[in-house]
């Protein structure tokens, strides 16, 4: 049987479990400001899942101006997926593609007409997932992360 969960944007009392499951998840962490900082400039591109009322995943996100993936002159207003992360035993029901999709919602009431992300490219269950919701890679960033792996540079119009 499929558990229910839910999505609601972030909320300071949040903090320690979301950074808890970014630790568990992750090798790439952010300390507390950094998670704050995001919340208090993009509330709603903060979103956490809960099932049974405890916190199991979430996303944050940024809007900045970049110059466009998608054939738009000049910068654009574009949403980065910052991070995302489901803990382990509640993946593959359909929490991320509902967190990333709430969150795209977000970036367009910030006026962002592209959204893009970084993945490592030896993710497939995570790139799978981007190319569901329309993502695409645009390019690749050698070295990207701290470990020295490659990141596939995902983006889609809003």
């Amino acid at each position: 049987m499929q558990q229910a969960f839910t999505l609601r944007r972030f909320t300071p009392k949040d903090l320690q479990r979301v950074m808890y499951i970014n630790r568990v998840c992750l090798p790439e962490n952010y300390g507390d400001y950094f998670f704050m900082d995001l919340y208090n400039r993009f509330p709603e591109t903060f979103i956490v899942a809960e099932v049974n009322g405890e916190i199991v995943g979430y996303i944050m996100c940024r809007v900045e101006l970049g110059l466009s993936n998608f054939g738009f002159s000049g910068f654009v207003k574009k949403g980065h997926i910052v991070s995302i992360a489901v803990m382990p035993e509640h993946r593959r029901k359909g929490i991320g593609y509902a967190l990333v999709a709430k969150a795209m919602e977000g970036m367009r009431l910030y006026g962002a007409k592209q959204a893009f992300l970084e993945v490592r490219v030896s993710n497939a269950p995570a790139i799978s997932l981007y190319q569901k919701l329309g993502f695409k890679v645009v390019r690749t960033i050698s070295g990207y992360y701290s470990d020295g792996e490659d990141a596939y540079v995902m983006s889609r119009v809003l």
